[in-house]
């Protein structure tokens, strides 16, 4: 397991929600220091904690443990799906643009 990748993934999505550590730790009724230690990669956690953080962060299991999880077209189409979930309509379409034309340019030998 990798404890540090985790709470790297924890802390950045925690970022982006604009949120303290105690402020998520408070959230999912665990110490500040432990949530700390977390983020630091320090501390593993139970079951019953990852699941209050991915519900409390708006993430899924998968992405959070991506380094521990094996690679498949399912992981990585819910990796996608996890980064575009919480954009606006016009973000999502301006992806779509953005893919098509990075798969285009390998599948004209560019790449």
């Amino acid at each position: 397991m990798d404890y540090k990748g985790l709470g790297e993934r924890i802390r950045e999505e925690r970022l982006q929600l604009h949120l303290t550590q105690a402020q998520l730790a408070e959230d999912v009724d665990i110490s500040d220091t432990y949530m700390g230690a977390i983020e630091r990669g320090e501390r593993s956690l139970t079951l019953d904690t990852l699941v209050r953080l991915v519900n409390r962060l708006g993430v899924t299991v998968d992405y959070l443990l991506a380094d521990s999880v094996s690679d498949s077209d399912d992981n990585i189409v819910e990796q996608f799906k996890q980064i575009i979930d919480q954009q606006p309509l016009e973000r999502k379409q301006m992806a779509v643009k953005v893919l098509r034309t990075i798969f285009a340019y390998f599948e004209n030998g560019e790449g």
